[in-house]
């Protein structure tokens, strides 16, 4: 929480109710998610947190580092909390959509050498390869 306090302080926000049931209620969830899909929880349980105030305050917690970009099905955006996963990237086959997470130091290496290449500040970055997985691979051979 406190990560997530002192980016909005150097943003110049405030750490409003609204943002801090957010925050916590991305700490509880353990699976991929999109916006809506968070809204509907609050939804359910009858607080009084608008769709627009959660899909302003994912772009925050994006910045300050406590969830990542993630997929799921169809066109969304969707995220996932930084947890003790830490920071991944993800394979998705395009026939069966199923989703595999990977690191590799050496990818991360090479993008920190190009942040500085071009002297560009990292606020943050996903990777997602796309193609098909061993099942669906062997299905065209």
């Amino acid at each position: 929480m406190i990560e997530f306090q002192k980016h909005l302080d150097q943003k110049g926000f405030k750490y409003t109710y609204e943002r801090r049931k957010i925050y916590e209620e991305v700490q509880r969830t353990e699976s991929h998610f999109d916006a809506d899909q968070l809204h509907e929880k609050f939804k359910k349980r009858g607080e009084r947190i608008s769709r627009d105030t959660v899909y302003r305050t994912l772009p925050l917690l994006l910045e300050a580092g406590v969830v990542q970009k993630s997929v799921g099905p169809g066109k969304r955006e969707y995220f996932e909390k930084l947890s003790a996963k830490g920071h991944h990237d993800h394979l998705i086959c395009l026939d069966c959509g199923k989703i595999i997470e990977f690191k590799n130091q050496e990818i991360e290496v090479l993008q920190d050498k190009i942040y500085e290449q071009y002297r560009f500040k990292s606020s943050f970055h996903e990777l997602r390869l796309y193609g098909q997985c061993p099942k669906c691979g062997q299905k065209g051979a």
